[in-house]
């Protein structure tokens, strides 16, 4: 589990090239929940879980702050949470998470995407059957607590698989799970480092050399609108091992 996580923060880091990316993604993200549920990250869980990602991602303060001041302004763009599905070369299944102000634009450019580099976008139902939406959560080792007591709690709400390292604790569930892990997590002082929700395949499919170069050019080239916050595909990545293993 922790190293499908490192793997998909890795390859996010080597396309972006740089913060700016990341940190527009999370401003992004941060109007959305500040417009569904306020400024104040106190009254706000989708709030608080993105502060943490944006320090996480060494967001400067004055940059997140300043994404919560804008979003309260009357002029802030409105942006809408799209889901997009599609193939990719080779049969691969692709989710494409998005938050547009002009869905027109969006669908058109993932279009063009698609068919320029060997894949199909389709309609909505054509590929998210194939994947769980899962909720992850990072969280700092706490004294006195280990990681069978903390299983044991979180398992009443929710939580399906746990792993540790010498630094964090990684906690998934499904995406359903996510308040009320999250909860949990606040109420009972733990540090949450991170979060994310993502789309994990029920299976992987094996591709090597020229067929899987042609799936990371369609990934690459979505990934570089500036509509777009996330893609999941059904390849298997370097190192990570299946679902069902």
């Amino acid at each position: 589990m922790g190293r499908a996580f490192e793997y998909r923060k890795a390859r996010k880091l080597k396309r972006w090239g740089n913060m700016s990316r990341t940190f527009t993604r999370i401003g992004k993200e941060i109007t959305i929940a500040v417009k569904a549920g306020g400024p104040d990250p106190s009254g706000n869980s989708r709030l608080r879980a993105l502060i943490a990602n944006a320090k996480a991602e060494n967001m400067p303060k004055a940059t997140w702050m300043n994404a919560i001041k804008k979003a309260t302004e009357s002029d802030a763009k409105d942006y809408k949470e799209v889901i997009y599905e599609g193939f990719a070369p080779n049969g691969i299944a692709v989710i494409v998470e998005c938050a547009t102000d002009n869905t027109t634009r969006t669908v058109a450019n993932l279009r063009n995407y698609f068919n320029k580099n060997g894949g199909t976008l389709g309609n909505s139902g054509t590929t998210i059957f194939m994947f769980s939406h899962k909720c992850y959560f990072h969280v700092k080792p706490k004294d006195g607590v280990t990681l069978d007591d903390l299983e044991l709690e979180l398992i009443d709400c929710g939580a399906e698989d746990f792993d540790q390292d010498d630094e964090e604790i990684i906690i998934s569930g499904p995406f359903e799970a996510n308040g009320d892990i999250q909860k949990y997590l606040e109420d009972n002082g733990f540090e949450i480092a991170s979060s994310e929700l993502v789309y994990e395949p029920a299976e992987y499919k094996d591709l090597e050399g020229e067929a899987r170069e042609q799936v990371d050019k369609l990934v690459e080239a979505v990934e570089e609108d500036e509509d777009v916050q996330n893609v999941f595909t059904n390849m298997r990545e370097p190192d990570v091992e299946s679902a069902d293993e």
